[in-house]
């Protein structure tokens, strides 16, 4: 087990089927309701071991039907145990409950022990690499593979005293905390973007004074301030896509940007490639990079130009890269549509014109194909797709500028993220096998 690591002579090795339960759940006939009391089931298991029950998910039975359950009814801090499908494996745990009752349904376990172990330290070694090992190895079927309800016989996990599981899940509690409030804080700044984006890429900005009276206009010497177009203050006028600012006007794709461009690219010659595992969620870095040569190349591209994923689920769910500037030309995927920005537009602004609403709405809804391999015809966007753009470069630059600073904001946030699961696993793989020892900090408290 955990790879044949040594454990402090202190502690013990237990097979969990001496110590604990595994309650299985269900759901009336019909599945579940629209509302009654909440039941969980692997859709609302994350990856990170979270619960994510919302309105967008959310799953309920009956209160009568509740009420004469005999198993399946979840408790404050019980493991879930995610027992069949495409995720098996995948775990969480109730760290408070967020309503009186809860349920589980026949898709789920729950883990519970009697007195052997800290249900949080528990939680951790099962979401750890040496617990999700030993579940894997516990996996049968292909087809429908799923885990049974023996799963915990032979399966050895490490005990140490009970203050020290203590300890250990308290550590790790802390940061996951941490990560928990860097992902708030990320989801707030990405809720503000969208927002942003709708009003800065429909009515875009002036100079704060701009169509006020001139006692409101900024006094000399003041740094130059940005305000949000206004229709009582400032000239609109109607377009094929609504109301837009006077000095705008509404144009296609291809107007504004050469599609698939021409590319010269030495065919003998390796070029950065960029592969869709690593292009971002709407992003301005790549997640890592490889070598190719030109003759391998799908599309061609230079920095400053973007990339949209035209395939399906990539283009759903938001596959872009705005080309930076460390890649003079690359090339990559067949399955990437290139935008390169004429000379009166900003490839900044293209690029968060493309990743918007208004237009992925659009080209998403008029993707082509049969069902599971439906793309994007290039045609979409060179004659079917119309934006309203601003004739003035720089205020295309002003709007850019805006939302850069956000992204800005949220890259920092997802750096820091990253460095704190970093430095959970490195703990993880310490604190769980005994390697570092928290035994001074119980002896201090």
């Amino acid at each position: 087990m955990a790879n044949n690591a040594e454990f402090p002579k202190e502690w013990t090795i237990v097979s969990l089927e001496r110590d604990c339960v595994l309650i299985s759940g269900l759901r009336p006939k019909g599945g579940a309701s629209d509302e009654g009391i909440p039941s969980l089931g692997g859709e609302h298991i994350t990856l990170d071991g979270r619960i994510n029950f919302s309105d967008v998910n959310a799953k309920y039975v009956p209160e009568k039907f509740f009420k004469i359950m005999t198993k399946g009814k979840a408790e404050e801090n019980d493991i879930l145990v995610n027992k069949d499908g495409a995720n098996t494996g995948k775990v969480a745990i109730l760290k408070k409950k967020f309503y009186k009752d809860i349920a589980i349904n026949e898709h789920l376990f729950i883990l519970r022990s009697k007195k052997l172990f800290v249900q949080q330290y528990l939680f951790y070694w099962f979401f750890s690499r040496f617990g999700q090992k030993q579940i894997t190895d516990r996996i049968t079927g292909s087809a429908q593979p799923g885990l049974s309800s023996t799963f915990i016989k032979n399966f050895l996990v490490p005990r140490p005293p009970l203050p020290e599981q203590r300890k250990i899940a308290e550590i790790l509690e802390t940061i996951d905390n941490a990560i928990e409030k860097t992902d708030a804080i990320i989801e707030k700044y990405k809720r503000i973007k969208q927002g942003l984006m709708q009003d800065l890429l429909t009515k875009g900005v002036v100079s704060e004074g701009e169509g006020e009276s001139e006692s409101k206009s900024e006094s000399e010497g003041e740094s130059e301030k940005w305000r949000l177009r206004d229709e009582k203050i400032d000239k609109f006028k109607d377009s094929p896509l609504g109301r837009i600012p006077e000095e705008w006007e509404v144009r296609h794709i291809s107007d504004i940007s050469l599609i698939n461009p021409k590319t010269t690219v030495n065919p003998r010659e390796s070029y950065p490639y960029i592969e869709m595992d690593a292009t971002p969620i709407m992003g301005k870095r790549y997640k890592y990079i490889t070598y190719r040569k030109a003759s391998e190349a799908g599309v061609k591209f230079k920095k400053g130009d973007v990339l949209i994923a035209r395939i399906t689920p990539c283009a759903e769910n938001g596959k872009a890269l705005l080309v930076p500037n460390d890649i003079h030309i690359g090339i990559g995927s067949t399955e990437f549509i290139v935008f390169r920005a004429k000379e009166n537009v900003d490839n900044v602004y293209l690029f968060y014109l493309l990743i918007s609403d208004l237009v992925r709405n659009v080209s998403i809804g008029l993707m082509e194909g049969t069902s599971g391999r439906q793309r994007i015809p290039k045609y979409v966007y060179s004659d079917i797709i119309k934006v309203a753009i601003p004739k003035s470069k720089t205020e295309q630059q002003r709007v850019a500028s805006i939302l850069s600073q956000i992204d800005e904001v949220i890259e920092k946030e997802q750096a820091y993220k990253e460095k704190l699961e970093r430095i959970k696993k490195g703990l993880m793989e310490d604190l769980l096998t005994g390697k570092v020892r928290v035994n001074h900090l119980i002896e201090e408290e």
